[in-house]
């Protein structure tokens, strides 16, 4: 926005002319200064003329995959509301003929998060965000088989370097085991592992806004962030035809986002969610484990004063 000055009885452009410049008095000398806002007296009250950068409401969600954007000219931080790796799948059930028992899939791992965090980053450089893919349920043999693990998540600048990356969950597996046994070893999944980089514990946009007071994540604390956690691992049951129910999958973002029920004999399990991992299947009827969340990135721009 063009700013102007009366200059001997002419009015002069001092914001956009080449060389010109625009000093303040701060105290006593007069000094050149990135002015964030400025205000005109309109009708006895105050207004709003020039804003360097207004803080915009929304929040734009990363694609899966890659997606590369620029940081607008103004724009010095970038506010995560809530990013997450991807969640793990959860591990088919097993059934036997004379083995004495059945097996229920283990829950697959839910990934890295970060909650309400916000970062520096440079006016127009260019930001390089991947976005985890979920985790697929185990395909293939009930006697030995492992689920997917989910994708990682991360945040790159080009002149920033990397901000945070965000581990997807791991898949957990079934082993050994056959139609007469012995009963398969069903075998744990784990969180994804958060690096989360250096965050701003406090500031002030050019608009007023206290970086404090953001917490419209999913954890609703600011400056949250952590590992994803195991989902619950596949049991055995005792006895030939006994029904045992596969492990459900680990939640997400510090336990506010739930992973999918493991699966009832015969019946299906329930999907992650938003970087949260699959449930496992069930056993005597066997049935399917169930895909992890795919992660995700929700994010805007802002200006630190």
């Amino acid at each position: 926005m063009p700013i102007y000055v009366k200059d001997g009885g002419t009015w002069r452009e001092i914001s956009s002319s080449a060389g010109s410049q625009l000093y303040v008095r701060d105290a006593t000398s007069f000094t050149n200064k990135t002015i964030t806002n400025a205000y005109i007296k309109d009708g006895g009250s105050w207004r709003t003329a020039f804003t360097l950068f207004d803080t915009p409401a929304g929040f734009t969600t990363a694609g899966s995959g890659t997606t590369t954007f620029s940081v607008p000219a103004n724009a010095n931080a970038i506010h995560i509301q809530q990013a997450v790796g991807g969640g793990a799948g959860g591990v088919v059930g097993a059934e036997y003929d004379k083995a004495g028992g059945e097996s229920g899939g283990t829950g697959g791992g839910s990934g890295a998060y970060i909650s309400d965090k916000v970062y520096t980053v440079v006016g127009g450089e260019t930001l390089t965000a991947v976005v985890g893919a979920a985790g697929a349920q185990s395909a293939g043999s009930s006697y030995n088989s492992t689920a997917g693990s989910g994708g990682l998540t991360s945040l790159t600048g080009a002149s920033t370097g990397a901000i945070f990356s965000l581990g997807g969950g791991v898949g957990g597996s079934g082993t050994g085991g056959g139609v007469q046994g012995p009963l398969r070893s069903n075998n744990p999944s784990s969180g994804g592992t958060a690096t989360l980089g250096s965050s701003l514990s406090s500031g002030t946009t050019v608009d007023g806004d206290n970086i404090t007071s953001f917490n419209t994540g999913e954890v609703g604390t600011f400056n949250s962030g952590g590992n994803g956690v195991a989902g619950v691992t596949g049991q055995n049951c005792n006895g030939d035809n006994c029904q045992q129910t596969g492990g459900a999958g680990a939640a997400s973002y510090d336990g506010n986002v739930s992973g999918g029920s493991g699966g009832p004999a015969g019946s299906s399990a329930g999907s992650g969610s938003q970087g949260s991992g699959g449930g496992g299947g069930g056993g005597q009827p066997q049935s399917s484990g169930a895909s992890g969340g795919a992660g995700e990135m929700k994010y805007r721009f802002i200006r630190i004063a």
